[in-house]
């Protein structure tokens, strides 16, 4: 009669567990150790005014066309310091910069084609790293999320700064209060001019006859 034992030691053989499935207990070092290395977004030393999502074109001279710059969160940031406000705008997938310019006082924005959630203005771009004379034109996704951003939060009073606009009230303010001082010192000036006319004449003799 033939012996099954052969058959039975290959089926224990089929039912052992694969060496591979083990757990040995070692612990491998990784090769290379990687350190925590802080991140500078050169935005530390500004508080946002205001942060919105938005698609921002630049028009090409040569093309005589819009193009595209990026989709992404635009913001102003005014500087804790100094008190001067920026445009930054950042593409929300690579995080590339595509505006980057101080707001002056001088900036004029103006809606594009009569579309109120379009606008465009002139601005002196460092996005590319250096200097450039472009023409944006920023579009937001609705008139009231750029209306909501603009209201002033008590935690932040800055965000009324947050317009364009706002910062060329300002400057015309300033220049209306130092013309209303330069007023008021010139009509004092004038008033002690009379009054020491009149004690001068008031100290001269009297002419004898």
């Amino acid at each position: 009669m033939a012996s099954k034992e052969p058959e039975h030691e290959h089926r224990e053989d089929q039912e052992a567990p694969a060496a591979e499935d083990e757990d040995t207990g070692a612990q491998v070092a990784p090769i290379v150790k990687l350190e925590e290395v802080a991140v500078s977004t050169g935005e530390e030393n500004e508080d946002p005014i205001l942060d919105l999502k938005s698609k921002l074109y630049r028009f090409d001279k040569e093309g005589n066309q819009w193009k595209e710059r990026g989709a992404g969160t635009v913001k102003l940031l005014k500087h804790k310091e100094t008190g001067k406000v920026r445009l930054v705008m950042r593409q929300s997938k690579t995080l590339k910069i595509c505006a980057n310019h101080l707001v002056l006082p001088t900036m004029t924005v103006q809606e594009h084609a009569g579309n109120d959630k379009s606008c465009l203005w002139h601005a002196s771009d460092y996005a590319d790293g250096e200097l450039k004379d472009e023409l944006f034109c920023i579009r937001f996704a609705s008139v009231e999320k750029v209306a909501e951003s603009q209201k002033p939060k008590e935690e932040n009073k800055d965000a009324s700064d947050a317009a364009g606009q706002l910062e060329k009230l300002s400057f015309q303010e300033k220049a209306g209060e130092e013309k209303a001082v330069a007023k008021k010192e010139e009509k004092e000036t004038k008033v002690d001019t009379e009054k020491a006319d009149t004690e001068k004449k008031d100290g001269e003799p009297a002419s004898s006859t």
